[in-house]
């Protein structure tokens, strides 16, 4: 059985190349702002790669929405009308307009164009979705807070109007980022495109004596088990929400990144009109590995709903780095486990290495964003495939040089030519196809104890997120236990603060090699030990590899 596809995969756009990246990621939508008049301060748009991007989108097949989303000052006002004329020029698939104000003004002076209401403007309920719908708007974006059983309920009661609803991406504390923070930390205003993500930073807790005296509390091993901070608001009595403070301080407010592509199937059978992912200031990586997971989930779905499962996709997502994932608000109340309370830094297993600038008839050109280590193995991430390339490089050949390298940083502005040749077991009539310019390439990122302890604290937390709302709390005891074991041990791993990044989770078997038959890996092709793993490869179509680590000859006998 196939599945209805309605639903349009909507990526950020931060730059004229990120744009690009997304078209080419499985993108059936863009959205992309200048920074003068919209919340993306940071974008790199200029007006003419706008108009490139525009046309490179459209010549694909792709809509391109532009963004008008600030509360609009009366300084503001004043550049609308050029503002518009320049909309009127780009001619964009919609205007994301958050503030009435600025929605009416350009319904009036340009009615030809499609508005679509913004995230900022905090759609909650079918009442909101009306309203704006007989102001005019096309589509609706609606408020992050809105739950899954409300929002079918909207579905249901505005199916004439389009709705777009957040599904990944970075969550704001404040209600649909009407942050306050930011302006009282550092003038910074969060609703004029400039937060300064004051959420995110640590906070350190302070003793005041009567007298007016401030003292450092101090949490030592001394007297660590003398203390536990705990947070209870004040209409949920007995809901302890811990709080973990150390010399680093304690980030209480720091939230994790949603991610609702365990229950993607319910959007996509519900018909919601396009699926949004959050992307402000993040890398073309970012932008082509979250379009790609959720481009195949899409697929797939369609393919076959029935036996629809996300868990191949999740496993490419947790290779971007993330604060952690949550379901949010998808199932109503937002939970602890939404929140990372021990550490707010992003975290992943890979990490960007650079991706396909060029090509040339024997060989790819790859811009490096990383730095790169002789035996370092290159993981080619094909934007139509879900089988990655991979190649281990044992010296690295720069452009416009006549010596090879063994180590190559990121900001010399080298460039490495892979002659396709190197591609040993690989179909190479195909493989430009394959990997087209602007194809990514990661590697892997070795982990501290402390990020190690923190990847499998993010799985725990999944997995309770989910066992509390279907399987009941004494299913999920097992998970619980394991989910306090692990905040044991991240704080344990916090406080030792080791400074060696040990790998954790490709480099297995033989020292060196993960197992998979990568192309150029001498420990693979010609250790004796990996003769199975050659067996076993041989049997592959070009481009597949082994799903597990390779069955090392004498394995069987040694036991």
């Amino acid at each position: 059985m196939s599945g209805l596809l309605k639903s349009e995969l909507l990526m950020p756009a931060g730059s004229l190349e990120r744009l690009k990246v997304a078209v080419l990621y499985g993108a059936d939508a863009v959205y992309l702002g200048t920074p003068d008049m919209s919340l993306r301060t940071k974008s790199d748009f200029g007006l003419e790669e706008v108009l490139e991007g525009v046309r490179f989108a459209h010549q694909h097949n792709v809509r391109v929405y532009l963004t008008l989303n600030l509360f609009a000052h009366n300084k503001d006002v004043e550049k609308l009308d050029a503002f518009v004329d320049t909309v009127r020029k780009v001619q964009p698939d919609g205007l994301i307009i958050a503030d009435p104000g600025v929605f009416q003004y350009v319904r009036d002076r340009a009615p030809e164009i499609p508005l679509h209401v913004s995230t900022q403007a905090n759609v909650c309920s079918s009442l909101g979705v009306r309203f704006w719908h007989s102001q005019g708007a096309q589509l609706v974006v609606l408020a992050r807070e809105v739950s899954f059983e409300e929002l079918s309920e909207i579905r249901q009661d505005c199916p004439e109007v389009k709705l777009e609803a957040f599904v990944h991406g970075a969550m704001c504390m404040t209600y649909s980022g009407r942050c306050l923070l930011s302006n009282f930390m550092c003038e910074r205003g969060a609703n004029q495109g400039n937060c300064a993500n004051s959420c995110r930073w640590n906070y350190k807790l302070h003793l005041k004596l009567k007298d007016g005296t401030i003292k450092d509390l101090v949490i030592d091993d001394s007297n660590r088990e003398m203390f536990e901070f705990l947070l209870e608001e004040g209409v949920r009595p007995g809901e302890l929400m811990p709080i973990v403070e150390d010399e680093r301080g304690s980030y209480i407010l720091n939230s994790k990144d949603l991610c609702l592509l365990p229950k993607l199937d319910q959007y996509l059978k519900l018909g919601i009109d396009s699926l949004k992912v959050e992307g402000r200031n993040k890398s073309m990586y970012y932008v082509a590995v979250v379009a790609r997971a959720y481009r195949m989930a899409i697929d797939a779905w369609q393919r076959d709903p029935d036996h629809w499962s996300p868990d191949p996709f999740m496993a490419e997502l947790e290779r971007v780095p993330s604060r952690g994932y949550t379901l949010a608000f998808h199932h109503g109340r937002l939970t602890n486990l939404a929140h990372g309370y021990q550490h707010t830094g992003q975290v992943a297993d890979a990490e960007f290495a650079g991706y396909v600038v060029d090509q040339q008839e024997d060989a790819l050109i790859i811009d490096v964003r990383n730095r790169l280590d002789a035996g370092d193995v290159l993981e080619f991430v094909p934007p139509r495939s879900e089988v990655p390339v991979r190649l281990r490089l044992y010296a690295f050949e720069i452009v416009g040089r006549q010596q090879t390298q063994e180590v190559v940083h990121a900001g010399q502005g080298l460039r490495l030519r892979v002659p396709l040749t190197r591609f040993d077991h690989e179909d190479r009539s195909t493989l430009r196809q394959r990997l087209p310019v602007l194809t990514v390439i990661r590697k892997e990122k070795p982990l501290t104890e402390a990020e190690h302890a923190r990847v499998k604290l993010d799985r725990d937390a999944r997995r309770l997120e989910a066992a509390e709302r279907t399987d009941g709390k004494d299913s999920a005891e097992q998970d619980r236990s394991r989910y306090a074991l692990h905040q044991i041990q991240l704080r344990s791993a916090l406080a030792k603060q080791a400074e060696r990044a040990e790998p954790k989770f490709i480099r297995q078997g033989n020292p060196g090699c993960c197992g998979k038959g990568c192309n150029g890996c001498l420990v693979f092709w010609h250790d004796p030990a990996y003769a199975k793993g050659r067996e076993l490869m041989q049997q592959q179509k070009f481009g597949e590899r082994l799903k597990t680590k390779a069955i090392r000859l004498g394995d069987s006998e040694r036991g």
